[in-house]
């Protein structure tokens, strides 16, 4: 389960960026999170709130914005939707960097980000 260690990592950032701002409290924390991280967003919310007991940022909501994925192909210039891989967990589609249109290997342009958008606190 690798949204512990990514809940645990936002979770470090955010302790960090709310200390050198002096806040008494974290009201809010945004993400932004690509769909080729392949992070369960239920898991990754219920390993953030874990994380964050009895620390100034205990409490806060999270919101998560979906990105996307994109991907570019150099071989056929394809820019676009990536191909999904049908049926590999329990009929959920996985998305993949092949290309959809020549099926060679592709780029990704968008969607593997991880990124903290916007963090809203009390001083």
């Amino acid at each position: 389960m690798h949204e512990l260690s990514v809940a645990s990592s936002i979770a470090n950032s955010v302790m960090d960026f709310a200390r050198k701002h002096n806040a008494q409290k974290v009201v809010e924390v945004t993400l932004a999170i690509g769909e080729l991280t392949s992070l369960a967003t239920e898991q990754l919310s219920f390993c953030y709130h874990t994380v964050c007991k009895d620390t100034l940022i205990d409490g806060s909501s999270l919101s998560i914005e979906k990105i996307e994925a994109e991907v570019s192909c150099s071989h056929c210039s394809y820019n676009g939707a990536p191909k999904m891989w049908e049926g590999a967990f329990h009929s959920l589609e996985v998305p993949t960097l092949q290309c959809p249109e020549c099926g060679k290997g592709a780029e990704a342009v968008k969607g593997d980000e991880c990124t903290i958008k916007n963090i809203k606190y009390v001083e």
